[in-house]
């Protein structure tokens, strides 16, 4: 039987009787037409599954009632912050999409050199809710309860130097001095560790990029002898660290 589950931002706990906001409503109501008395599950990014009923169904308001709650268990042990230069339209969307299903922690948009998309002000604001509703309906499709936080745009150095913390920090070059090998034997016995990684934009690193990240501290990491779109990169990367480090591996 299908599960239908929503993303609300609202707090929820059994026994609470809540009106759905405007977006979850008319997604239940109006796109999979559930009815008074029908079942759907919300989550809010807590960690919790909520089993909920609707109560009323009305052109004003959608009332549910909570009945019951459940952990939900399945983040990766690897805590992932992809770097992601800012690609066009559909094309972040996808990636920020298949990042979450991949278990991605944490994203940053970056603006680099080559970055064909310029955002600020009320554009950057209004796009960065979009992405964030991409996230939080990737985690209503793949069962994640906790959403990864989706960051507002930094410049590439801001991006590289906010990382500086973290102690395995790469950077996808096809020229970057170690490979997947590389890794692999480092990741033997391994507990999993933070990584950031970071993917150029849709014209790929400029060579000031590529020195402000390595003077940040990057290491550079290539995939393979072919290369890759932006839309592939990343996606390809997190699933090689889910791999070798994350819960891929099992």
């Amino acid at each position: 039987m299908r599960v239908i589950r929503t993303y609300v931002d609202v707090a929820l706990a059994v026994g609470a009787r809540i009106t759905l906001p405007a977006e979850a409503a008319a997604h239940l109501v109006r796109v999979l037409r559930l009815r008074e008395g029908d079942e759907c599950v919300l989550f809010n990014g807590d960690g919790h599954d909520y089993a909920a009923r609707i109560t009323a169904s009305g052109k004003r308001d959608t009332l549910v009632e909570i009945h019951g709650a459940q952990a939900v268990d399945n983040e990766s042990p690897l805590r992932v912050t992809l770097l992601q230069g800012i690609a066009r339209g559909e094309k972040m969307d996808l990636i920020l999409q298949k990042a979450t299903e991949l278990g991605v922690a944490r994203i940053v948009p970056v603006d680099a050199d080559r970055t064909e998309v310029r955002l600020d002000g009320a554009r950057m604001t209004k796009r960065v809710a979009h992405w964030r509703g991409i996230v939080s309906s990737a985690c209503a499709q793949c069962g994640r309860a906790r959403l990864p936080q989706v960051c507002d745009p930094l410049d590439i150095a801001s991006a590289a130097i906010q990382a500086g913390d973290t102690p395995c920090r790469l950077v996808l070059d096809p020229m970057g001095a170690l490979g997947l090998s590389t890794l692999a034997a480092a990741a033997a016995g391994e507990a999993a560790g933070p990584v950031v990684i970071a993917i150029g934009p849709e014209g790929g690193w400029s060579p000031r990029d590529r020195q402000r990240l390595y003077a940040a501290g990057f290491e550079g990491l290539r995939l393979g002898p072919r290369v890759l779109r932006t839309e592939t990169a990343g996606l390809a990367a997190i699933a090689a660290l889910q791999a070798l480090y994350g819960d891929l591996r099992g």
